[in-house]
């Protein structure tokens, strides 16, 4: 996934509530010229299952570092909740619209250790306050298709620092919620269970990296990954932990589970390469959802001027 965000978002830039629900009754699809971590099913827009109801706030007025900015429209709030990448609830793009909404997001807590200070376990409750300046990021997202995404957040930083790393850290580890009797077994979904990730620490404390707690200015969505994922916009979406239990912080570099699953396909660091080719397509164009024609995809997902210092000297092709 990418994030971008933008100082001066105006409400006629974002699709109006009322607009993406007019078009819930209108099915399109195109096929997808290789997904990604997708199966190559066909693009479909599908009824979901109605979201819980969740307070709209006003974004019109939030500031953001004009560094961090975009002007590419994101996708409507129907795309974006209806073409998700969640296994642990379908392996089909429009099956977690239905089935996570048995996921349970009340009470939610997220246990923080390892190298640290002051190791804790954090109510989601305040880490939604930690959303209090209220933040709009809007990131677009990649793997061989793309989405632009205005997600609701904080940086992981900030979070980080209320634990205090030790010197030694140089990593930082994550793993999602798992509940059996909700959620696909291993065998079903063709990975292993509970999925983890994994970010250097300079990733992770880079302002760009955050964790998302709610999209178009509405709590997050049962299946975009509530009630708080990770979104690191200069690699690919696998690469966006959703429902997050558990963070730790380590010295060695830790397990991720796509690269569990196909080590030779999806690589630790995961950026947006448009020259290192996946094993089975190439990744030198993405196809945004709701268009026809395809994109140059664009190294670091177009963040380069703010996260290529952190990759000097590496070869990125061996490092993927």
């Amino acid at each position: 996934m990418i994030v971008k965000t933008r100082s001066d978002i105006k409400p006629s830039e974002i699709t109006t509530e009322s607009d993406y629900l007019n078009r819930r009754n209108f099915i399109r699809a195109g096929l997808l010229a290789g997904t990604g971590i997708a199966t190559g099913l066909a693009y479909r827009y599908f009824n979901p299952t109605p979201l819980p109801p969740v307070e709209v706030k006003d974004i019109s007025n939030i500031e953001m570092p004009k560094s961090f900015s975009t002007d590419e429209k994101p996708n409507s709030f129907e795309d974006i909740t209806n073409y998700n990448n969640y296994y642990e609830f379908g392996t089909d793009k429009d099956q977690p619209a239905r089935l996570a909404q048995k996921l349970v997001t009340r009470p939610w807590t997220v246990e923080v250790g390892g190298m640290v200070q002051k190791p804790r376990t954090f109510g989601i409750e305040e880490l939604l306050k930690f959303d209090q300046e209220e933040r709009i990021y809007r990131h677009r997202c990649v793997e061989a298709w793309s989405m632009v995404i205005p997600w609701v957040g904080f940086p992981l930083k900030k979070l980080l620092d209320q634990v205090e790393p030790l010197g030694a850290a140089k990593y930082v580890a994550f793993q999602t919620a798992y509940d059996s009797k909700i959620m696909l077994s291993s065998f079903r979904a063709g990975i292993d269970f509970p999925y983890v990730e994994g970010l250097r620490l300079d990733e992770a404390l880079h302002p760009l990296t955050i964790l998302a707690t709610g999209l178009y200015g509405k709590e997050l969505p049962k299946q975009d990954g509530a009630p708080l994922r990770l979104v690191v916009p200069w690699k690919y979406g696998f690469k966006s932990i959703k429902s997050i239990v558990k963070i730790t912080l380590t010295d060695d570099e830790p397990p991720t589970t796509w690269n569990i699953a196909a080590s030779d396909e999806y690589g630790f660091y995961s950026n947006v390469n448009p020259t290192r080719p996946h094993p089975r397509w190439s990744q030198a164009k993405e196809r945004r959802i709701g268009e026809l024609g395809l994109r140059d995809t664009i190294l670091f997902n177009g963040y380069g001027d703010q996260v290529a210092s952190l990759y000097d000297g590496m070869d990125l092709k061996k490092y993927f």
